[in-house]
């Protein structure tokens, strides 16, 4: 559908001179502003298809050519290619979609103190599942038979009706649904009421009084804890990661501090690794979807290939943008992913720690 264009060359947005149907000072195109229905859906359309052109244009090189992007970018040419930040923005989201939903496959129909039918059905939903491996299949089933008291005799699971065992469960329930406080007091207006009859010196520091406010309301709304921090940590992961990216630049900018590059072209290379590896991830993911259940030995072979597909990338487009001979691009690589281990693991229990806090 053929757009209308205005005869005026003025810019309606910022008023500067036209000397096309682009301004040059703001980027508005000069359309009409009564237009049709047809008309607009076809300038919103046009605008998707153009970033989706743009996308598919990025993925070859992205895939295929290591490094390329980086260079591209630096040298000027952009315009053909999706910019790093919204691409990793749209990559990501994708890739963390798929792995918590892996994840999650198996987690909401793990329960403790099932009915003998709901225990079935749940067994049920397993074996049935084909998407599921073999032996994930079976991690789990063995998990709902341990967590609902059966011990698995002969490949067939049986009640374990021991006092021992109906202890033990017990003690896990209270462990995995309620967090033991520091006093015998039952509510957090007792214990408060304690500690102002005791002398200054020997109550409770701040520290310890915090930690008990939480453990009393955790207590009282009965919340699983466990529960709570995993999904905390699925919400903050994703973000954890894009600190990392400027971390990981500066990391970059440190380990080939000879490049003479600006700190800005260690974090385009750090977005487009990233992406590389995130958009491979989900590739990878959705493979196994596809693959049955019961071939193991092809998923473990995709690991492999995963962990060496990687290394090969990182050394192909370390080589393509710094410019190094293969021993020194390889030390380099060795020395960086020491480096970015220690950070990612500094940033992981910083991470742990802040969900910890914030649970409830």
């Amino acid at each position: 559908m053929k757009k209308h264009y205005r005869h005026e060359n003025n810019c309606l947005n910022c008023g500067s001179i036209l000397e096309g149907k682009f301004c040059h000072n703001c980027g508005q195109e000069n359309l009409e502003i009564k237009e049709s229905f047809g008309h607009m859906m076809n300038h919103a359309i046009s605008d998707y298809f153009h970033f989706d052109h743009q996308f598919f244009h990025t993925l070859k090189p992205l895939l295929f050519k290591p490094g390329y992007l980086t260079n591209e970018y630096m040298a000027g040419r952009r315009v053909q290619y999706l910019h790093p930040v919204k691409m990793y923005i749209f990559i990501s989201l994708v890739y963390f979609l798929l792995l918590f939903q892996q994840k999650n496959e198996l987690i909401k129909i793990e329960h403790k103190d099932m009915s003998t039918k709901e225990l079935n059905q749940a067994v049920k939903a397993i074996t049935d599942n084909s998407y599921i491996p073999l032996k994930a299949k079976k991690e789990a089933l063995a998990d709902l038979y341990k967590d609902n008291g059966y011990i698995i005799v002969n490949n067939k699971a049986i009640k374990d009706t021991s006092k021992k065992a109906k202890a033990k469960r017990d003690e896990e329930a209270t462990k995995q649904s309620l967090v033991n406080t520091t006093t015998k007091d039952t509510t957090y207006t007792q214990y408060l009421a304690s500690q102002q009859k005791l002398p200054g010196a020997k109550r409770d520091g701040w520290l310890e009084r915090y930690y008990n406010k939480k453990a009393f309301a955790i207590n009282k709304q009965k919340i699983n804890i466990k529960e709570v921090i995993e999904d905390g940590l699925k919400h903050n992961f994703p973000k954890m990661m894009f600190v990392l990216l400027p971390l990981f630049a500066l990391i970059l900018m440190i380990t080939f501090r000879r490049s003479n590059k600006f700190y800005v072209e260690h974090l385009i290379y750090s977005f487009h690794l990233h992406c590389f590896i995130f958009l491979f991830l989900a590739m990878i993911m959705i493979l196994k979807l596809i693959i049955p259940s019961n071939w193991d030995t092809l998923a473990n072979w995709l690991n492999f290939v995963v962990v060496v597909a990687i290394i090969w990338y990182i050394y192909k487009s370390l080589r393509a943008v710094y410019h190094r001979n293969a021993w020194r691009t390889i030390t380099k690589m060795m020395g960086m992913s020491i480096t970015y281990s220690v950070t990612f693991g500094i940033c992981w229990l910083l991470l742990l720690l802040i969900t910890i806090v914030t649970a409830v």
